[in-house]
């Protein structure tokens, strides 16, 4: 399996992701390909990764600017081919500016930086990226982030839970905080484009991928892709 990251500038969990994802795949963090966003061009992969982060100093919106990168028009090009995208927390961001998502990410319903374990529900787990967890399963995975709250109109939302589009939900935590950290609609944490080739979450799998960080809850994401796409 070949996996690329793409690197803008204020890009903070490029490594991160990096080197969780060449643990999955068995390698070494030299066997994931970094891609900076001025390059026009990448080479052959089986998964794109648009990471977290605060890229271009999340100044105008957050992903607006990314999202006109060079490289995003071969991350398009690429995505409508088919190839596996996955966005995180800023990269979540990013694909809903560049219409490979439905929906955008408004500032958290608080107006305050969110930086917590929060738990996440399994909502299908018959696609490339979850299918190593189980239907309804709940996760804790750490969250990150200003611009949180996912939004849709209500006429599109209806769609994708119909398409099955919606990936994890907010849920109840342990500790009895509110599940919902930012105000997203239907506690929505992370949703699929119709094909479900494509993914984007707020919260951070690559900061869950590792006993020493307090938990492996997002190991299954990673694994899940490793077994679709190896």
């Amino acid at each position: 399996m070949k996996a690329s990251v793409i690197v803008f500038p204020g890009s903070n969990c490029d490594r991160d992701v990096q080197v969780a994802l060449a643990s999955a795949i068995g390698g070494t963090p030299d066997t994931v390909e970094m891609v900076w966003h001025g390059d026009s061009e990448m080479a052959k992969t089986d998964l794109i990764v648009l990471p977290g982060g605060f890229s271009y100093g999340d100044y105008l919106r957050s992903g607006a600017m990314s999202a006109r990168s060079p490289v995003m028009r071969e991350v398009v090009a690429r995505a409508e081919q088919g190839v596996a995208v996955l966005g995180i927390c800023n990269g979540f961001q990013v694909l809903t500016e560049a219409g490979l998502l439905p929906g955008a990410l408004l500032p958290n319903a608080g107006l305050k930086f969110v930086c917590r374990d929060v738990q996440i529900r399994v909502e299908n787990s018959q696609t490339l990226f979850t299918n190593g967890y189980q239907q309804g399963q709940t996760l804790r995975i750490p969250v990150a982030h200003h611009d949180g709250q996912y939004f849709v109109e209500p006429e599109t939302l209806a769609e994708m839970r119909e398409r099955d589009q919606i990936a994890f939900r907010y849920c109840d935590a342990d500790d009895g905080r509110a599940a919902n950290p930012n105000g997203s609609i239907d506690d929505i944490a992370g949703v699929f484009n119709d094909r479900k080739s494509v993914l984007g979450l707020m919260p951070h799998p690559e900061r869950a991928a590792d006993a020493i960080h307090g938990g492996t809850d997002g190991q299954g994401l990673l694994n899940s892709l490793v077994s679709a796409l190896s």
